[in-house]
Formats: C-alpha cells, structure tokens, sequence
C-alpha cells in the first residue's frame, strides 16, 4: 500500500546545527527513527532528543510527524519530519539523504517502523502477508543499507568513536507461535540480518543491536487482530512504548568500547 502523502519536510531550530536538548551523553549526535509517528518510534524519539540527540523522524503520517517536532522544538531539541512510506523501495535512500543534508551527519538509525496482522495461514490474506515482508524485513534491509556508509563515517570520525544502527523486533522472532506465522518469520529473518551484519562491521566501531519487545501497548497491539498474541496477560501488564524506548537509550548510550547487542524486554508476568 503505498501513501497517498507528498514528501514532506518540517523543521525546528533552523540553524542546522546538530546537538538536540541540553548537554546529554548524544549531544551532537544525529539519529534517524523510522515509525515515528506514535508508539515506540515516539517515545524512541524524545528519549534521544532527552539526551542531547538532533533526530530525523520517518513515518506515513505527516500531522503526526510534525506535532512530535514541535514538542521536540519546543523541549530545545531539534527535528525534521520525513514523510515517507518504507514500504516503497526508493523511500529508504531519499530520508537517509534528506536527514543527512538537513543535520550534516547521521550516528544513530533506529529501525522501527513495522505492520502486523494475526490470523492462521489459510485464513489470511497474502497482501497482509505482503506488507509485513516490506516493513518487517524489506525496510529494515533498505534503510539499514542506505545509512551504513554514514554510520561508518560516523563512527571513523565522530566525537563518540562509535556508531549504532538498532532494530525494534519481537520476541515473536525468538518464539513463533500459531496464528502468528509470517509476523514471526519476518521478525525471525530481522535477527539473523542483523547478527550477520554485526559482525560485519562491529570491527569498524558501528554497533548493531536489537530490541525484542514482549506485549507492548501501541496501536498496533491494541487492535483486536492481536488480542490472541496476549495470551490472556491483561493489558494493565503490558509494557510501556516508554519502557522499551527506556531500552533503546541504554543500549546506544553506552561507552565506545562495549556492545549491547541483543535486549528481550517482556511483561514480568508474560510466559513466553
């Protein structure tokens, strides 16, 4: 499904300058969130700008986008919003490039930005199927391969010594469960790009790290499609978008020289 939205670009704090709020421990950092626009992309958002990050945020919908820069703004931050559905393959190098013309650099790529849809494989309906491949799995190759070369030179010639490209996945990834097939298949290949990607390039000082939610509310999560995924955990168990976005943080704010590379965080009272 492609957008039906022209690319837009909205910025804050004019004077082209990375550096976000305050003095934090990514003061000067640039970091790029695909999903942006609500939940963990969100909260992933405002936790970096907390620490000092300039951010790029990507998502679909743009009167989203550009209330999170205002906030941003508004918290002395800086942002821009990009416009874009990652579902389309020349999506991905256009925000790489515009992120990086607006703030000079990019240090940090979250990839966030997914689509889930439940349902047992006979009953469901292969363009589900489709979109969670483009956003699950074809996104995260597409951005993660147009932000390497800046990430490198980041990481070469950047103050922090290091660079981190991270990848919001699912514990559905580690533990495939029926009715959940395809979701858990994408998030499943997102693990193994992105061990075989480590090892690539962690000997050039780029960190690639991974985030696998347990149940999170979202807006995702909170759809009746994903009610059978709770496993009758009440929804007052869930985690937070802020809790996972609370993980994110920790694991690029580290020293130079330690790697945080894989994080499962689930509800204390989930299972599996």
């Amino acid at each position: 499904m492609g957008s039906s939205e022209h690319p837009m670009t909205v910025r804050q704090d004019g004077s082209g300058a990375a550096g976000g709020a305050g003095a934090g421990a990514l003061a000067g950092s640039v970091a790029l969130v695909t999903g942006a626009s609500s939940g963990i992309g969100a909260a992933a958002a405002l936790a970096l700008a907390r620490e000092g990050c300039s951010l790029a945020l990507v998502a679909r919908r743009t009167e989203r986008l550009e209330r999170l820069t205002r906030t941003i703004g508004e918290r002395g931050g800086s942002a821009v919003a990009l416009t874009a559905d990652l579902g389309e393959a020349t999506q991905a190098p256009r925000v790489v490039e515009e992120a990086v013309g607006r703030f000079g650099r990019l240090d940090i790529l979250v990839n966030n930005a997914g689509f889930g849809a439940r349902g047992a494989a006979e009953d469901s309906d292969p363009e589900d199927w489709d979109r969670m491949v483009d956003l699950n799995l074809r996104a995260v190759l597409r951005m993660s391969h147009a932000a390497l070369p800046h990430l490198l030179s980041a990481a070469h010639d950047g103050p922090r010594g290091v660079a981190d490209l991270v990848t919001v996945s699912s514990v559905a990834g580690r533990v495939p469960r029926k009715d959940n097939s395809v979701y858990s298949a994408t998030k499943h290949a997102v693990c193994s790009f992105s061990e075989a990607l480590r090892q690539e390039v962690t000997g050039r000082q780029v960190r690639v790290g991974l985030v696998e939610p347990g149940m999170t509310t979202t807006e995702m999560t909170r759809g009746s499609s994903q009610a059978g995924a709770a496993h009758g955990l009440p929804p007052e168990l869930w985690l937070q978008a802020e809790d996972i976005a609370r993980v994110l943080t920790f694991m690029v704010t580290q020293p130079p020289h330690m790697a945080v590379n894989e994080i499962a965080v689930r509800p204390t009272a989930q299972e599996r």
